[in-house]
């Protein structure tokens, strides 16, 4: 566990900052981005979790995030340098725990009959944003893995957990009894 004795180091003064391995690099490199991405998705999770959202959910969100972490510290290193450390990844069965809360999820919420507008209840407007972010962080993990090689899991998961993401809004707004707001193709 990363022991955190000081906020600022002033390291990052000028427009750098250190990899997991202690590489520096500029902040606005591709890896700081993917993982940097992540941490602001985690950040919209904590948001939706403040919006007192169903008990389901709540306490699905949470081990979300811890994963979170898990891929931020996946994404911080080098692919080398993890032989070096005992560190927490993005696994195989991360994601096929996410596709079977999907399946459960879906089976609540039923066959989606249209586009949906993002909104509804503000708990599920708060997944609905995650799920953009979400998006976001899997283009800056695209990009990442263009240019070297990351994680197996870490593009499945962030694929993964967008979809949960949509389901988890559809089924907020179902758990609050309000009515999904559908795309009108004809206004």
């Amino acid at each position: 566990m990363p022991r955190l004795t000081k906020l600022y180091t002033r390291g990052g003064d000028e427009g750098e900052t250190s990899l997991g391995g202690g590489q520096r690099v500029a902040k606005d490199d591709a890896r700081v981005a993917a993982y940097g991405t992540v941490d602001e998705l985690n950040a919209c999770l904590g948001l939706a979790l403040a919006q007192d959202l169903s008990p389901r959910l709540d306490e699905v969100l949470r081990l979300i995030q811890n994963e979170l972490f898990h891929l931020g510290c996946d994404l911080c290193f080098l692919e080398q340098d993890k032989a070096q450390h005992a560190l927490p990844r993005i696994e195989r069965r991360h994601i096929e725990k996410l596709e079977a809360l999907i399946d459960e999820l879906n089976q609540v919420v039923g066959r989606l009959q249209n586009f949906i507008l993002p909104g509804g209840w503000p708990g599920a407007a708060a997944l609905h944003l995650a799920r953009t972010v979400c998006r976001r962080a899997e283009r800056a993990v695209v990009r990442l893995a263009r240019a070297e090689p990351i994680g197996e899991y870490a593009l499945r998961y962030l694929n993964r957990l967008s979809d949960l993401l949509f389901v988890m809004a559809r089924y907020e707004n179902k758990q609050r009894g309000v009515v999904e707001p559908l795309w009108n193709s004809w206004a």
